[in-house]
């Protein structure tokens, strides 16, 4: 077992906190957002995206015998793909739009402010945690270190 697993396991969790946080933040930015594409001769609203994340290595017999091997595996995480959001577009009845339908309605991004928020959260926590995390393994090292004073 490389020392320096504990580190490469925080940074790719640190890494995928971090996009994970920009695709929210891309989300909330475009939630007004009506025009956003162009299909079939109609504008589209934005789509809500979602980061998804997988570990690194597969299973569990994987890590184990990467370590009786001495080939051992990257840890952590890592993205594996940015996916868009399956739910319909809100309609809001606004027939002073410019993009409102021949009944007055606007398709508005299936974006909502709340669920992104708590993403947000849980992004944010997860982050602090791995930097804690990353921290305490620093401390270990610095520790060790001294042993030998």
């Amino acid at each position: 077992m490389r020392l320096s697993n504990g580190f490469d396991a925080n940074a790719s969790a640190l890494t995928a906190q971090r996009l994970r946080m920009d695709v929210i933040s891309s989300n909330i930015a475009n939630a007004e957002t009506t025009r956003a594409g162009y299909v079939n001769g109609k504008f589209v609203p934005y789509t809500r995206k979602m980061v998804v994340m997988e570990p690194a290595n597969k299973s569990f017999s994987d890590v184990l015998s990467g370590q009786m091997n001495g080939t051992a595996a990257n840890p952590g995480v890592k993205v594996t793909k940015i996916v868009e959001d399956k739910t319909p577009p809100k309609l809001v009845y606004n027939p002073s739009h410019p993009d409102a339908d021949e009944f007055g309605y606007v398709s508005m991004p299936n974006v909502d402010i709340a669920k992104e928020m708590i993403d947000m959260i849980s992004a944010s926590r997860s982050y602090e945690a791995n930097i804690t995390a990353l921290n305490a393994t620093k401390g270990m090292f610095a520790k060790a270190l001294e042993i030998g004073r």
